[in-house]
């Protein structure tokens, strides 16, 4: 598949001799005349490379760029801004605002297409990252496919431990690690057979034995992405308890990183509220009853445990019902936080 390219300039023959400059180089073109349409086309057209001009009446090419910046479905596609101005101050405008690379006008051939080359080529590195996730969510959610009981378990999990997450003040990359973690977290389980996985029955302790190794295979499995290297401590650790009692590497206290323990918690709430082929489902307040019990024989994080707490106990309905309600629940606690200081 061809390459895609927006050009973005309010002049018309600027942008139509690099459309056709670049449809000649085999790429495809398409152009925006002013900094609205440019967001409109991103969306819609979703380019690999967007050349985009400076100086352009309403949004101009910096607001443009920030834009593009800021949010998740474009903010990976390469922006090149085209400027005629060369003072440092523009150009540090640009870099805050985001921007890949510049090009000066007048704009030379040659350097025109070795940047796109360059830029297109990263982008297509990006895409690749992001198949990968995909492959690995992909296969996190076949397993979970695998016991019709844990049906929506991961999404659940992801929002529910993003929810604490936030509420803890957690920065936006580890919201972004709990997020994702609560969708593979249990990829590792890809070895266990369904004999094991669904028992309805203990489990006998070589069982027991190939069932505590899904931490490790499942990190060994994200391992390879350098985008998930904060997701790699909560998938091997989700298993560990606060008193040095859990697996796989039987680490305590705060040596379990923070965001394993935040993973942790909301795991255990939601395994117990529903229902799995070796028990019922718990009602809310019976779940509390054994999370605190656990915390009391040092297995949970107390404060963890009662922060989570805090947050489910601030909707009228059980936590298990939205992800927005979490969300909400969450922000409100911050603005509380806020108003105290």
């Amino acid at each position: 598949m061809d390459s895609k390219i927006l050009v973005v300039d309010d002049d018309a023959s600027a942008r139509s001799g690099l459309e056709l400059l670049l449809r000649r180089q085999g790429y495809d073109v398409r152009s925006a005349a002013d900094g609205l349409s440019a967001l409109a086309e991103c969306t819609a057209f979703q380019p690999d490379l967007v050349l985009l001009d400076v100086v352009m009446p309403g949004l101009s090419g910096f607001e443009v760029c920030r834009q593009i910046k800021a949010h998740a479905e474009t903010r990976l596609i390469p922006v090149v801004l085209v400027t005629g101005l060369s003072e440092r101050d523009n150009r540090l405008e640009g870099i805050d605002a985001g921007a890949d690379d510049f090009l000066n006008k007048p704009i030379d051939v040659n350097e025109l297409s070795a940047r796109v080359r360059s830029l297109l080529r990263l982008k297509s590195f990006t895409d690749e990252l992001e198949n990968a996730e995909a492959v690995l969510f992909s296969l996190a959610l076949s397993i979970e496919a695998r016991d019709p009981h844990t049906y929506g378990h991961c999404a659940r999990l992801a929002e529910f431990s993003a929810g604490l997450g936030e509420q803890l003040g957690l920065p936006e990359e580890e919201l972004k690690a709990l997020r994702r973690a609560g969708v593979v977290h249990d990829v590792g389980k890809v070895v266990v057979p369904d004999a094991v996985l669904l028992k309805r029955g203990p489990l006998s302790v070589k069982e027991q034995m190939l069932m505590r190794q899904h931490p490790i295979v499942g990190e060994r499995i994200c391992a390879p992405l350098k985008s998930f290297r904060l997701v790699l401590p909560i998938i091997r650790h989700h298993h560990e308890r606060w008193d040095g009692s859990g697996y796989p590497d039987g680490i305590e206290g705060e040596a379990i990183p923070l965001t394993a323990r935040v993973l942790q918690v909301a795991d255990v709430y939601d395994a117990l509220t529903t229902d799995r082929p070796y028990k019922r489902a718990l009602a809310p307040a019976e779940a509390w009853k054994v999370i605190q019990d656990e915390a009391r024989r040092g297995w949970r994080d107390r404060r963890l445990v009662e922060e989570f707490k805090g947050l489910m106990l601030g909707h009228a309905a059980p936590l298990s019902t939205t992800s927005g309600k979490i969300r909400r629940g969450a922000a409100t606690l911050r603005k509380k936080r806020r108003a105290r200081r």
